[in-house]
């Protein structure tokens, strides 16, 4: 099988119903932002001690579960889709306390930065907080028709941004990697 089709060298790709939309279709911002997500969170797991691995790569495929049916325009095919949990939101939320268990308080927002890895989490946050946008608008979009987006969606997005935010905390303390605390400037 070729990696290159050549179908989309007018701008255009096949949903899964086989229907022609543009490249710059929300559906394809939404998925392609969580696609770009996802090879941020690729490069934290790579880079992550060995405890977060399989942490990372779960979120990994949820991101493309998630992104299965944000490229899925076909009532018929919904129920191939993978199904998108609602305990993917519970376990985000036992992460986060588990890390943050470990942290001191946070009295203030904190600048991005003090070590590469660090870095990769913010920048894992703030796609992920893009994605969410996107998709929020696809929902919304969406919500009238006969094939909206799984209730469940936005949620986990809306964790996962907090997910990294603590994460990238959790690699600042276990680094030793100073948190520098955000003062506005006169």
């Amino acid at each position: 099988m070729k990696i290159y089709t050549k179908t989309g060298d007018s701008g255009q790709t096949s949903l899964y119903s086989g229907q022609r939309v543009s490249k710059a279709d929300l559906r394809l911002h939404a998925y392609g932002t969580l696609d770009e997500l996802n090879a941020y969170v690729g490069l934290l797991r790579d880079s992550a001690m060995p405890s977060l691995q399989t942490e990372l790569q779960d979120i990994q495929s949820h991101l493309f579960s998630i992104g299965s049916h944000m490229a899925n325009d076909n009532e018929a095919m919904q129920s191939k889709l993978p199904v998108i949990h609602a305990s993917w939101v519970l376990s985000l939320e036992a992460c986060i306390d588990r890390m943050d268990a470990d942290l001191p308080p946070l009295r203030n927002f904190v600048l991005p930065g003090g070590h590469p890895l660090v870095s990769h989490a913010h920048i894992a946050r703030t796609v992920c907080r893009r994605a969410e946008r996107w998709c929020t608008q696809l929902e919304g979009e969406l919500r009238e028709t006969a094939l909206p987006l799984p209730a469940e969606i936005l949620p986990y997005l809306n964790r996962l941004s907090d997910y990294f935010f603590t994460l990238s905390r959790w690699f600042a303390q276990d680094l030793k990697a100073e948190e520098i605390p955000w003062k506005p400037t006169a």
